[in-house]
């Protein structure tokens, strides 16, 4: 498989000043930023980040490939964790020449704000193109997929319909389409809407890390990562999580760049019953749902046999997909 036999390491080096031509770096970044600390205590100065339109500072990741970039790929990571968790798919995108970049979201891994909380949905879209537009400045013209897992998805299924002629694809694993129907019945929905005037601090409760995956090495990994939130989610944003679903929902019908979509038909925490909707709403004529059998949520950190066969999936997708932009000489697969 491409990027197995090769392995680019994710730029996490001193940012730049703004104006050094480092992807992610902004002319917005804050004067104070030299005295900015990560919630673990480093120095954003010795970070790569970006500085977004309410002035905090989000961590950022970079693969690069070894050969010139042929494509990019965002990829934007679901509730609670960070972007580092996404390292094995960013190695394999490199290995197809793709540049990967992803950044923490507001209040998550190693970026500003508090944890788990967000003003608005909107706020996770709006940085997304933010820094969207900035490594396409720094590589323009290349084509751009955007990759989601879980609430990423809603994230990225809402990034691309605000600017559906930017993206050449989009990759969804498990995305929030439609919430969990146990957790999202009519009873909790409007307890949860009365105490999100009430007390919107107030927790609803941690995931239980059993039903991210099947793979007990990656349930332990996931329990023991410092950097994903492990404490209750707060009500103010499950009813985020709620309208955006609400939204997601609207923006369907205008999607009509290739999806590749996969969802396990065991998931707990984003139901398949989503993808199924996706798949005959979307109007793409480019649409392909893979369904992975007794799969939980996490399928890119499921039991080997089908984390492999994700990253087939999305390996041979791709490869289809530029070899048609480019002609048949346009991807190599060869991991040597």
């Amino acid at each position: 498989m491409a990027g197995r036999g090769r392995r680019s390491e994710p730029d996490a080096g001193p940012a730049r000043e703004p104006g050094q031509n480092r992807p992610g770096s902004t002319s917005r970044m804050p004067e104070d930023s030299r005295a900015r600390l990560s919630p673990q205590g480093i120095a954003y100065k010795d970070l790569p980040h970006i500085a977004n339109a309410d002035g905090q500072h989000l961590f950022c990741r970079y693969w690069k490939p070894q050969a010139s970039p042929r494509a990019l790929a965002f990829v934007a990571h679901g509730a609670g964790e960070h972007c580092g968790r996404y390292d094995e798919l960013a190695q394999m995108l490199t290995g197809l020449n793709f540049f990967v970049f992803a950044h923490d979201h507001v209040g998550h891994g190693q970026s500003e704000g508090d944890r788990m909380v967000v003003s608005d949905f909107q706020v996770f879209i709006r940085d997304s193109l933010q820094h969207i537009d900035l490594v396409k400045k720094e590589h323009p013209g290349l084509p751009i997929y955007i990759f989601g897992h879980s609430m990423g998805g809603a994230i990225s299924i809402l990034t691309v319909s605000e600017r559906p002629s930017d993206f050449a694809g989009l990759v969804l694993i498990s995305p929030l389409i439609l919430p969990n129907p146990q957790s999202a019945t009519s009873f909790k929905v409007f307890a949860a809407k009365v105490l999100n005037h009430l007390l919107p601090s107030f927790s609803l409760g941690s995931i239980d890390p059993n039903i991210i995956s099947r793979n007990k090495e990656e349930v332990e990994a996931y329990v023991t990562d410092p950097l994903v939130y492990h404490g209750g989610m707060k009500v103010s944003f499950a009813m985020q999580l709620l309208n955006a679903s609400a939204r997601v929902g609207k923006a369907l019908p205008d999607i009509s760049l290739p999806v590749l979509l996969m969802h396990g038909t065991d998931d707990q925490l984003c139901d398949i019953k989503g993808s199924y909707h996706l798949m005959e709403t979307v109007p793409s004529q480019e649409k392909i749902l893979k369904v992975y059998d007794k799969a939980y949520h996490v399928l890119h950190k499921e039991l080997p046999e089908v984390s492999s066969a994700v990253f087939r999936e999305i390996e041979t997708w791709l490869a289809e997909k530029i070899v048609t932009a480019t002609g048949a000489g346009g991807i190599s697969t060869d991991a040597s």
